[in-house]
């Protein structure tokens, strides 16, 4: 079960803002750090860890810190970038990391993604998940019989940066936007991102995105969300996907100066056939089925 995160931050150090290193920014009552080791936020060894992971995991780090304002404690750390390729030093590092961070209730938040990058990307991330916290805790608790159920953060309908109606909060819509004029302009086969997500069972929530560039061709990308003693305000495979979007759109930039590795479209129905395959490792089953008619 996930926890809104942060424990009772006994383990935890004070962050402080000197030597030229405060907060990024202020948001909702919680400071942004940028990146430090797990070693700058934890204050001595915990129970049960070896010296030798403790060595280890402490020299690893994370690319932002958010702490509370009042107590300048973490609240929850962030992960952006690609994910270490098993086997490798990076993922047993990273497992060790893990390991530390649970034995101290240090909520992460880990987001994996080829494309996505914590100094390009980031705080803009970031800030989504403050807000989307903040929304939730706001609307905490049961409604009272006849009110209106609430409309979750992802859903809010507004106007959008291109004039139309929308879901303000998807993290996705200017890469949607930025897609129709691509395909106005004849730079696209099409002119819909779409996409899937999926929550893996014990695993992480994991989001598809794609646009078709040439016909029969496309543009992938795959994004896994993991939360750690967290909850992100949102459904989180959901969030997945609307990164995967953003990071669709990031690679859309260089349309013009450089074609980007593209999937055939046979190829990525199959891979998506092998994923509904997999129902029965997913928390909520498979929504897409009808994409393996496509």
């Amino acid at each position: 079960m996930t926890s809104t995160g942060g424990g009772d931050g006994s383990w935890l150090r004070v962050i402080p803002g000197d030597g030229g290193r405060g907060p990024l920014l202020t948001r909702a009552g919680q400071l942004v750090h940028g990146a430090r080791r797990l070693g700058e936020l934890v204050q001595r060894r915990p129970t049960g860890v070896t010296g030798h992971q403790w060595s280890t995991a402490t020299r690893e780090g994370y690319d932002f810190v958010v702490c509370a304002a009042d107590t300048a404690r973490p609240v929850f750390a962030v992960e952006i970038g690609p994910v270490a390729p098993a086997g490798s030093a990076g993922q047993r590092a990273e497992r060790l990391k893990s390991v530390v961070a649970e034995a101290v209730g240090l909520a992460v938040l880990r987001i994996g993604s080829p494309t996505l990058r914590a100094d390009e990307h980031g705080r803009s991330i970031v800030s989504y998940v403050i807000d989307a916290r903040a929304y939730t805790a706001i609307g905490a608790g049961e409604p009272e019989p006849g009110d209106a159920l609430p409309v979750g953060f992802r859903d809010i309908l507004g106007r959008l940066p291109d004039g139309r109606t929308g879901h303000v909060n998807d993290l996705g819509a200017l890469a949607r936007a930025a897609t129709i004029d691509a395909y106005v302009s004849r730079r696209l086969a099409d002119p819909i991102v779409r996409g899937l997500h999926v929550n893996w069972r014990g695993g992480p929530a994991e989001g598809w995105s794609w646009v078709e560039v040439r016909p029969g061709a496309c543009l992938v990308e795959r994004v896994t969300v993991r939360e750690e003693r967290l909850s992100v305000g949102v459904d989180p495979a959901r969030l997945a996907e609307d990164l995967a979007a953003m990071a669709v759109g990031e690679r859309l930039r260089d349309l013009e100066t450089a074609e980007p590795a593209l999937t055939p479209r046979d190829e990525l129905l199959a891979e998506i056939r092998r994923l509904e395959s997999r129902h029965g490792e997913m928390t909520n089953g498979f929504a897409f089925a009808h994409l393996c008619a496509d």
